[in-house]
């Protein structure tokens, strides 16, 4: 079965499972029409098969959809945007790019 991302909003954090087994998961902090990632998150008996990529990508397309600002604490997601920044750099506000280091 392949992986699959939810948002778990009792817990502020998006989960990517791989079939039925949690893998990992970016948890954040929403505020208005903000949403600020803290940490991710994979299992390491996950690691090395793109599940990083694939969570940091839905939880910004996701942002994307909602029309969210993306206040990226988390080095993982920040290094995500810095690497895609076509994608999602336009996300982060302009006053807090260069915070960010974007």
């Amino acid at each position: 079965m392949p992986h699959h991302v939810t948002d778990n909003r009792d817990a502020s954090r998006y989960e990517i499972f791989d079939g039925d087994e949690r893998a990992g998961f970016a948890e954040y902090h929403r505020f208005r029409d903000e949403i600020a990632f803290l940490h991710t998150e994979i299992d390491e008996r996950f690691a090395g098969r793109g599940l990083g990529g694939a969570l940091a990508a839905a939880v910004l397309d996701d942002a994307v959809r909602q029309n969210l600002k993306v206040l990226p604490y988390c080095p993982f997601i920040r290094k995500w945007i810095r690497n895609h920044p076509d994608d999602y750099a336009a996300l982060v506000p302009e006053a807090d790019r260069e915070r960010f280091g974007l």
